[in-house]
C-alpha cells in the first residue's frame, strides 16, 4: 500500500511539471515612445523641402481647426513652427480598421525628440535623452596631422581642437613634426551607452613635440570662483600672455622674412614683417592676448585690418580681413573673434597677415621670450602634486604603439 502511494504522488509531481512547462509564455509588451508597438503602426519619414507641420497632418486628414486646437493646447511644450529639410519624423497609427493617426514624433537630434498626441487626450511633451559618460583614452604618433591620427584609429577628431586650445600657447600646431607623440585621457557623453555626442572635457595630456615632452592636468586653481587651467608636472600655467596663432586651424604660408626675395619684383628684397596663416575665406581670426582695439580701418595694401594695443610692451595687428567684428576703443580678451579671413588688399589669396610689435618695433612673435601667466599660489602647489599622482600613472602608463604593431 505505500509503495502504491508513493507512486501516486511521483505521478502528481511529473504532471505538474508537465503541465507547467507546457503552459505558453506571453512575450513582453515592448513600447515605442510609451505606446505598445502589437496596437500601433509607426511608419518612419523625413522631412521634405517646403513640408509643414500642419501639411504632413493634413496629408494624414486632420483639418486645419483640429490643427490649430492641438497647437495652441500644447505650445508651451513643444513648437513644430520650423521643421529641418531631412531630419526624420514618425507618425503613430491606430492598427485597427479605421486607421486614425494618434501622434507625431520629431527627431530633431539623437539627443532627444517633440511629441504629441492628437486623439483621446492632446498633450505634447519634449524629451532629452539622459547622456552618460565615460573616462576614455586615446595614443599615438603622427605621420602626418593629429586630426588624421585620431581619425586613423577611429577616435573623435575633435580631440585635435581640445588639444591645440590646451597646447595653444606652448605647440604650433602648423608645425607639429613626423614623430611627434601624445597621450590623452578625456571624458565622452554617450546617448543610449553607445552613440558619441560630445567631448566633455581632456582631464589629462601628454605631448612630445620636437623631442620636448609637455605634460597638462586639469586643475582647479581658484575653488571660489571656479577657474579651471591646464598645469604641467611642474606646476607651471600652460596659458600665456598670447596665443601662437590668431587662427585654429590652417598653415604658415608665409613667415617673418626681413631678406625675403621676391620674383614679381626683380627679385629684389622685400622684408616681410608679419606672418601669414592662410585659410578659408570667413575663418574666425582671433585676437592672441587681452587688449583695447586701436585702429579698424582699410588701406589699399592691407586691407580691412584691426589693431590691438596689450599693453605698453605689445601691439598686434591682423591684416586682410572679409570684415572686423570689433570697434575702436572695444575691450577684447584673448580667443576672441576680431575679424573673419578675408582677400582685401593686396593678397594672392586667403589669408591673416599677423603683426607683433615689441617696444614699438616689428618683431617675430615665434621668436620672442613672451610673458607667462600667472602662476599658481605656492600654497597650493603642494596639493596639486598630491592630487595629480594617480591621473599621471594613468596617463605615463598608456602603450604609444607603433603603426605597425597596432
Amino acid at each position: 500500500m505505500k509503495r502504491i502511494f508513493t507512486l501516486l504522488i511521483i505521478s502528481f509531481l511529473f504532471s505538474c511539471s508537465l503541465e507547467k512547462n507546457n503552459q505558453v509564455k506571453e512575450d513582453p509588451i515592448k513600447y515605442k515612445f510609451g505606446y505598445d508597438q502589437s496596437k500601433y503602426i509607426f511608419e518612419e519619414k523625413k522631412v521634405k523641402r517646403g513640408d509643414t507641420f500642419g501639411d504632413i497632418l493634413e496629408d494624414q486628414g486632420i483639418d486645419y481647426p483640429e490643427i490649430y486646437r492641438a497647437l495652441e493646447k500644447t505650445k508651451n511644450d513643444v513648437s513644430f513652427t520650423k521643421l529641418q529639410l531631412g531630419k526624420p519624423y514618425t507618425l503613430i497609427f491606430t492598427n485597427d480598421s479605421i486607421r486614425e493617426l494618434k501622434a507625431f514624433v520629431y527627431h530633431p537630434t539623437i539627443e532627444g525628440y517633440s511629441f504629441i498626441q492628437l486623439r483621446d487626450s492632446v498633450y505634447g511633451k519634449t524629451l532629452i535623452k539622459p547622456r552618460s559618460y565615460r573616462d576614455l583614452t586615446a595614443a599615438g604618433s603622427i605621420d602626418n596631422s593629429l586630426y588624421l591620427t585620431l581619425e586613423e584609429q577611429n577616435k573623435d577628431p575633435l580631440l585635435t581642437y581640445y588639444l591645440s586650445d590646451i597646447y595653444a600657447w606652448t605647440i604650433d600646431f602648423f608645425r607639429l613634426a613626423k614623430g611627434d607623440k601624445f597621450k590623452v585621457i578625456y571624458t565622452q557623453a554617450f546617448i543610449d551607452d553607445t552613440i558619441p555626442v560630445a567631448i566633455t572635457k581632456v582631464k589629462a595630456a601628454y605631448f612630445v613635440h620636437k623631442g620636448i615632452e609637455r605634460y597638462a592636468f586639469e586643475y582647479e586653481t581658484d575653488s571660489i570662483k571656479g577657474i579651471i587651467e591646464y598645469l604641467d608636472q611642474d606646476a607651471k600655467n600652460l596659458r600665456r600672455a598670447f596665443l601662437q596663432s590668431p587662427i585654429k586651424f590652417g598653415r604658415i604660408s608665409s613667415r617673418y622674412n626681413l631678406r625675403r626675395r621676391i620674383a614679381l619684383y626683380g627679385n629684389r628684397i622685400r622684408p616681410h614683417k608679419g606672418t601669414d596663416f592662410a585659410a578659408p575665406v570667413g575663418t574666425p581670426i582671433l585676437s592672441t592676448a587681452n587688449g583695447t582695439v586701436t585702429e579698424v580701418s582699410y588701406t589699399r595694401a592691407n586691407g580691412r585690418y584691426v589693431k590691438v594695443k596689450h599693453n605698453n610692451t605689445y601691439t598686434t595687428q591682423y591684416l586682410h580681413m572679409q570684415k572686423a567684428n570689433v570697434k575702436i576703443g572695444q575691450f577684447v580678451e584673448q580667443g576672441d573673434v576680431i575679424g573673419f579671413v578675408g582677400m582685401t588688399g593686396y593678397t594672392s589669396g586667403p589669408h591673416v597677415c599677423y603683426r607683433f610689435w615689441k617696444n614699438g618695433l616689428e618683431v617675430d612673435p615665434f621668436k620672442q621670450k613672451l610673458p607667462e601667466a600667472k602662476p599658481i599660489n605656492e600654497s597650493l602647489k603642494k596639493k596639486y602634486f598630491s592630487d595629480i599622482v594617480a591621473i599621471k600613472s594613468k596617463l605615463d602608463s598608456i602603450v604609444i604603439l607603433n603603426k605597425t604593431s597596432m
